[in-house]
């Protein structure tokens, strides 16, 4: 039964007091914005005035920021750390309130430095060497010149935020409160199925708890296809229509022209993986015959392989095998990364009333905070060592970087956290004498890349039709998504999986179709992440400094730059094909240590 937050030992939580050392603390932080806030105001129409003027506001702008994300943090985590307590849900509402307010106050800002040029920047910055500091920043800015409006339609969008929000939050509402999913029999016993619990069922070894599962889930799913069609249509819409505001020609140019990413790098995402597909069905055939089915439906497919490991491991022998999995990485790396645990960085209590799932987030002017459910299984080593990866990479990005160019691409996010995870599953395999073990980790490695690299590009071709579908004006509807979303699963899981037609409702409940072409960079960072990790892992001492310094750049370099710097073109096709042939080795050692013939 799970526990509450009171019941658990104080090293086991992060320590939210290196934000503000009381909850008063962070509410008087909170009240002093509102006048630094009004003071930004004052810059309006004097920005240009002088270099003076225009260090005044930015060093003004940066000082409420920082304090702005110290509160947000504070508020933030600890409502998620215990989302019952109504005064940490009054606190994050009074954060997000006094956010809202900064955009509003400071949309003025980027319409009038543009009224300027950049050359006149560079002169500024001549003239007061301390601007130097925002010329990445400015020079960013300038960049995305063509695509910022007037000062008045910048401060009326900024005013429209909480309504852009609403199809993601209608969604979230509807799937996460509303939907009451028929219950399930599991060991003759009826249990409640909820989102939260799927996942673990879909993996039970019992088929039928399995179908169950699947079918309750969707078919409760495919009751609301017209009204959550509705919702992701408006979330289309909206994406469409801000980027013809902004003069894009099209909403995945507006996606990626803000990290500077080529439209090559997303189609030759999918091409790549469609060349890739033989490969996933090796290992869809290999499963087939795990687990002895005569025919194999997508829900087998999430299925664990019927094994007696079954080990715990306690937080202490997690943190022990972490540090040894990342000790290829060097001493300065593995003193580092100790100081997570021992200075109050992670909350890893399971308790009542917590946020599900894990993230990690990082206050520049502190440390980064971790946050996870650490109940002892295989999983939660790995989640814990993905997490810690984020960690690393804030930590040495606030250490390297000013407060401007720390904070990262998403696009580069997810490659330190893969990193960690593979060379924690590369020590395990080497270092485990227990077949039965090898074997699971194996089979995890397997899953991750199905669900990081083949499902998110599934994910990520389906939002490109989408709102391709929507600008060659056209209407989206339930019909036409489920459509195209049933095609799309045919082709990933080829001719050795059974293609239920339940599942061409399932695009209904992905939560990432309300984040503007988000997905495609999952897959990007995770074939990166196996080409740095085991090249780390054989010895490749050149590729551990690159990977290092990479960790380092924070926002400094562009995404695709930066990944040079860790030895990598994400332009070229090898990136991919490494990744999928460190797969292939995978499927055939998993086959051999199963003492299986996968061409029986």
């Amino acid at each position: 039964m799970a526990k509450k937050r009171s019941e658990f030992d104080s090293k086991y939580k992060w320590r939210t007091k290196d934000l503000y050392i009381s909850d008063e603390a962070c509410k008087k932080d909170i009240k002093s914005l509102e006048g630094s806030i009004k003071k930004i105001k004052k810059y309006k129409g004097k920005l240009l005035e002088s270099a003076n003027t225009l260090y005044e506001a930015l060093e003004l702008d940066t000082k409420v920021s920082k304090k702005l994300e110290r509160v947000y943090i504070y508020a933030h985590i600890n409502n998620d750390a215990d989302t019952l307590d109504n005064n940490y849900q009054e606190l994050y509402g009074l954060a997000k309130n006094i956010y809202i307010m900064y955009l509003e106050a400071t949309s003025f800002m980027v319409p009038e430095l543009l009224n300027g040029s950049f050359e006149l920047i560079k002169g500024y910055i001549k003239e007061v060497p301390e601007l130097k500091v925002y010329k990445r920043s400015l020079k960013e800015i300038f960049r995305m010149k063509k695509h910022t409006l007037s000062d008045k339609e910048e401060s009326i969008l900024s005013s429209l935020s909480k309504l852009f929000s609403s199809p993601d939050e209608i969604m979230g509402a509807l799937t996460d409160s509303d939907f009451k999913f028929k219950s399930i029999i599991v060991d003759g016993k009826e249990k409640e199925l909820t989102e939260s619990n799927y996942s673990v069922y879909l993996r039970s070894e019992d088929r039928d708890v399995r179908k169950q599962a699947f079918e309750n889930i969707h078919s409760e799913y495919g009751k609301y296809k017209n009204t959550l069609a509705t919702t992701l249509r408006s979330e289309v819409d909206k994406n469409v229509a801000i980027s013809k505001l902004r003069g894009y020609s099209s909403s995945l140019d507006r996606a990626l022209f803000a990290n500077e990413i080529d439209k090559d790098i997303y189609t030759n995402l999918i091409e790549s993986v469609h060349d890739s597909l033989p490969v996933l069905d090796k290992y869809w055939r290999l499963k087939k015959k795990l687990l002895k089915l005569d025919e194999m439906h997508i829900y087998d497919t999430y299925a664990d392989i019927p094994s007696k490991e079954n080990s715990k491991w306690n937080y202490e022998e997690a943190k022990d095998v972490i540090l040894k999995a990342v000790s290829v990485l060097g001493n300065t790396y593995k003193k580092d990364i100790t100081k997570a645990f021992d200075e109050g960085w992670i909350d890893s209590c399971a308790n009542i009333g917590k946020r599900g799932g894990a993230y990690c987030t990082a206050c520049y002017s502190v440390h980064p905070y971790v946050l996870m459910s650490y109940e002892g299984l295989l999983n939660d080593v790995s989640t814990l060592a993905h997490e810690l990866g984020h960690a690393m990479h804030y930590y040495y990005a606030c250490k390297y970087q000013n407060y401007q160019d720390y904070n990262y691409s998403i696009f580069v996010a997810e490659v330190a956290s893969q990193v960690n995870e593979i060379l924690l599953c590369r020590y395990l395999l080497d270092n485990s004498s227990n077949k039965e073990e090898k074997i699971k980790i194996i089979d995890d490695l397997l899953q991750k890349y199905k669900s990081t690299i083949f499902r998110q590009t599934m994910f990520a071709e389906f939002e490109l039709f989408i709102h391709e579908w929507t600008e060659a004006n056209n209407v989206l509807t339930s019909q036409n998504m489920c459509d195209k979303y049933l095609e799309l699963n045919k082709l990933y899981y080829g001719s050795n999986v059974v293609v239920d037609d339940l599942i061409k409702y399932e695009w209904e409940r992905i939560p990432h179709f309300y984040m503007n072409f988000y997905v495609y960079q999952y897959s990007t960072a995770f074939a990166a992440a196996v080409k740095i990790a085991n090249d780390i892992y054989n010895g490749n001492v050149l590729a551990r400094d690159n990977y290092l310094k990479f960790l380092t750049l924070g926002s400094s370099k562009t995404p695709i730059d930066s990944l040079k710097v860790a030895g990598l073109d994400m332009k070229s096709p090898k990136v991919m094909q490494d990744a999928i042939a460190f797969m292939n080795e995978l499927i055939d050692e998993y086959n051999s240590l199963q003492g299986s013939d996968i061409n029986e």
